[in-house]
């Protein structure tokens, strides 16, 4: 089998080479097809030719996956250092050493950090992020997604120095923190990326989810971190925890020497023996194996297909071509929305519920929320892919609006009474619901945001419609950050009617325009949206190898049910489902 699979390879690379006026074996390197040529060529067919003879893989142990899952999480630690800095920046503003040094003075002496000056400090990293989501990322599409990695790493250590060596300036930290979000940024794209290239179909949402994981853990550790430094008088309070960055950037930086290269990219840059050997190591079989073979004829042939239409601009993210616009559309709404499920919020204001009932060190409040975030987390390594990302942001959208409902109106009606005393009742109720509400977060639209990003997009412009996408998350997440003071400010508890609004609309979003991709390839979720299928009928897609006699593909792209009944219509399981296929 192997031998065979190997002979497709061979004639298809010949093939291709003949067609694009290249000498056999040329492989992808050469100068892509010439426009009037590309409709005559059908690349599905050539793709669907090639899996004839589908080949499984020879490795069926529950440990088989265990080396590059371990790969998957070091790629994923850059979750960590973005996590790191929002658990530390919380409690930087509030040590009386930062305060003094980068905050101003009342005329009796004492100091004090404005809102303005503490919403610029803390929410500029964001745009910082942004920035560096669209710029940085592009050194992956040049150089590789591991030394893209290594360089944006680089950049945000550049940050911390600038952050670490202020004195008594608070633009020079401000500065620091924009050049590390420039890194932070960067990692933010090409972290998802490469896990979601490297990572197996089956675990491809759990790896993902991995990066949220390890940000909840950066947050929780860097409160801990705080925690432990609050009693210092100097800057022992802050330049400690930002010395640690340091150590996280080496092992972030030595990490990448162990994990795999992506072998879309590699196949893009035509360097097909070393993306054989890439896949062989991802999937824990030999280089010469038959499912190795056909791993890599799927991702020649994709490749292939997007080299065709020539290079990728950044107006093709917006063509309706393809159904790019939808995609693109979808992946900032989703980041948009991650940002607009107000989890911010809970951190935030959280502070206030705690002193209510008598806790009142605000180090201590963001250790119990931070503590809950990061075990629930975990439980998302095993939901996103046991029910898939859909069932996983509309359940979400539920549990969060509920949330929503009690913690806002208890809050309003029930926390305070007429004579300025706290409930302590009223506070226990909303702590057991703001706990509630990170849980219903964090196993759903706090990792599942990145997965869906991860894997929507067609390689020639993923990391441009990545970039794009998580700007959007970090623009909403400096404007949540720098208002809030100011809303809670006006409007105190009512601010969570308006999450909750945001959820409502979120749970009709998902339902009508975001697909199932739960155990496809990359390659079968671009062909997926290729063939128009309705999201609410996605789950029972099949690719075109695995499809029945008995299959209708024309059945999942069109629905003559009223709009508002399809909220409760159930999709009729096909006898070769994808359950009973897989």
């Amino acid at each position: 089998m192997a031998t065979s699979s190997h002979s497709k390879l061979d004639a298809s690379l010949a093939e291709n080479s003949t067609a694009s006026g290249m000498m056999p074996g040329a492989g992808l390197s050469a100068a892509p097809f010439k426009s009037d040529d590309i409709d005559d060529i059908d690349f599905s067919a050539r793709r669907d030719s090639l899996l004839e003879e589908t080949v499984a893989n020879p490795n069926t142990g529950k440990g088989k996956y265990a080396s590059i899952c371990i790969c998957c999480f070091m790629v994923a630690f850059g979750g960590f250092v973005f996590g790191w800095d929002t658990g530390t920046i919380s409690g930087f503003v509030n040590q009386t050493d930062w305060i003094r040094r980068f905050g101003s003075r009342h005329t009796d002496g004492t100091y004090y950090l404005s809102k303005v000056r503490m919403g610029l400090v803390v929410s500029i990293f964001n745009i910082g992020c942004a920035i560096g989501g669209v710029v940085l990322s592009k050194i992956g599409d040049v150089y590789g997604r591991r030394v893209g990695l290594i360089s944006v790493v680089l950049i945000y250590v550049v940050g911390i120095i600038i952050q670490i060596a202020s004195i008594d300036k608070w633009y020079q930290y401000f500065i620091g923190r924009i050049i590390s979000g420039l890194g932070v940024g960067g990692i933010a794209v090409l972290s998802p990326m490469l896990i979601s290239e490297v990572s197996p179909k089956e675990m491809r949402g759990a790896m993902v989810s991995a990066y949220q994981l390890m940000i909840t853990c950066g947050i929780f550790l860097g409160y801990c971190t705080n925690f432990g430094t609050k009693n210092y008088t100097n800057s022992v309070q802050w330049r400690v925890p930002l010395g640690l960055c340091f150590a996280w950037a080496l092992f972030m930086i030595g990490g990448m020497l162990f994990v795999p290269e992506s072998p879309r990219y590699l196949v893009e840059k035509g360097k097909i023996e070393e993306a054989r050997r890439s896949l062989a190591r991802i999937n824990k079989t030999p280089v010469d194996h038959g499912f190795t073979h056909q791993e890599l004829d799927i991702i020649i042939a994709d490749v292939e297909e997007m080299r065709a239409a020539g290079e990728a601009s950044w107006a093709e993210i917006f063509s309706p071509r393809g159904k790019m616009l939808h995609r693109t559309i979808m992946g900032i709404m989703i980041q948009s929305l991650q940002q607009l499920t107000g989890d911010n919020y809970f951190f935030y204001y959280g502070t206030v519920v705690f002193k209510a009932v008598g806790m009142s060190d605000s180090f201590e409040t963001s250790i119990v929320f931070g503590v809950v975030n990061f075990f629930c987390t975990t439980l998302s390594l095993y939901t996103v892919d046991k029910f898939g990302r859909r069932k996983c942001l509309l359940w979400g959208c539920v549990g969060m609006v509920c949330c929503y409902v009690v913690y806002a109106s208890v809050g309003v009606k029930r926390l305070y009474t007429y004579n300025g005393t706290s409930s302590k009742g009223a506070g226990n109720c909303m702590i057991c619901f703001a706990c509630f509400y990170i849980f219903c977060f964090a196993t759903t639209w706090a990792p599942i945001a990145y997965v869906i990003i991860s894997e929507t997009f067609p390689l020639r412009i993923k990391s441009k419609a990545m970039s794009i996408a998580s700007a959007a998350n970090w623009i909403w997440g400096f404007l949540i950050s720098f208002f809030t003071p100011f809303i809670t400010g006006a409007i105190g508890f009512n601010y969570g009617y308006v999450f909750m609004g945001c959820m409502v609309f979120a749970f009709f979003y998902v339902f009508f325009f975001v697909p199932e991709t739960k155990g496809l390839t990359l390659e079968e979720v671009n062909e997926m949206y290729l063939e128009n299928v309705l999201p609410w009928k996605s789950s029972n897609w099949l690719p075109p190898q695995k499809r029945g006699s008995d299959y209708d593909a024309d059945e999942l792209a069109h629905d003559n049910t009223p709009a508002w009944k399809r909220l409760f219509w159930k999709a009729e399981s096909y006898t070769t489902s994808k359950e009973t296929t897989q």
